[in-house]
């Protein structure tokens, strides 16, 4: 059905996007990209779980240059900087055992806007729905909104994006402005504007199930 959604998108919204990814391509970086994990430790990062007994390394931890999240309890990995705007995020991640649920949150804030959760957008990774929006005490705009939309979830644009359980994916998510454009493996999945949000901390959630990564980069653009 996603995948149907997507061929019949009107052409204007199509090209709007072709445009957006174009221009990402061909904008210079302000400076070289900036390793936000850098292979070896947590440094940078902070963190707020939903109980506040545990401490960080009791849920993420570093090893062979692989950062790993138990996923217990609820919670989110997050960077001492707050002030990321007009980037390109790179992230690689992969399922050590089962598929689960997790995001990659951007333009975080406050926060509790969400139970755990921070005012943010977050990017899913879930398996199977990688590239979905859902909102966190934000705002967006997707194309065919009627079809998409469901409360605070924006269902991506295509089926079978992702490899298969246990193999690493890559996940670019490119904000410029008021804008989102997320491509797994290459694949364009989701496109947002007039995000209501457009800059803030990054974080990685502890959702339930155990999750690795391997990349977190973020280049800057102009």
């Amino acid at each position: 059905m996603r995948l149907l959604i997507a061929l019949v998108a009107p052409v204007a919204l199509l090209v709007h996007v072709s445009r957006f990814a174009a221009a990402e391509e061909a904008a210079p970086a302000d400076d070289k990209p900036l390793q936000l994990f850098n292979g070896r430790d947590l440094e940078g990062w902070t963190y707020h779980l939903d109980d506040d007994k545990v401490a960080m390394e009791d849920v993420w931890s570093v090893e062979e240059g692989v950062l790993r999240c138990t996923g217990r309890p609820a919670g989110y990995l997050i960077t001492k900087r707050n002030d990321f705007a007009n980037y390109v995020l790179t992230v690689e991640w992969r399922w050590p055992g089962k598929g689960g649920n997790n995001g990659v949150l951007v333009h975080v804030s406050k926060p509790g806007a969400l139970g755990v959760w921070p005012k943010s957008l977050e990017v899913q990774l879930g398996s199977g729905d990688a590239g979905d929006f859902w909102v966190i005490g934000t705002e967006i705009d997707v194309e065919n909104e009627a079809e998409r939309k469901e409360d605070r979830r924006h269902v991506n644009l295509t089926d079978d994006s992702e490899k298969p359980l246990g193999e690493w994916n890559t996940m670019e998510i490119t904000c410029r402005g008021d804008e989102v454009l997320v491509k797994v493996n290459g694949e364009l999945v989701n496109h947002a504007a007039n995000s209501s949000e457009t800059q803030g901390a990054i974080a990685l959630q502890s959702e339930g199930t155990p999750i690795e990564f391997r990349k977190v980069e973020l280049k800057p653009l102009k």
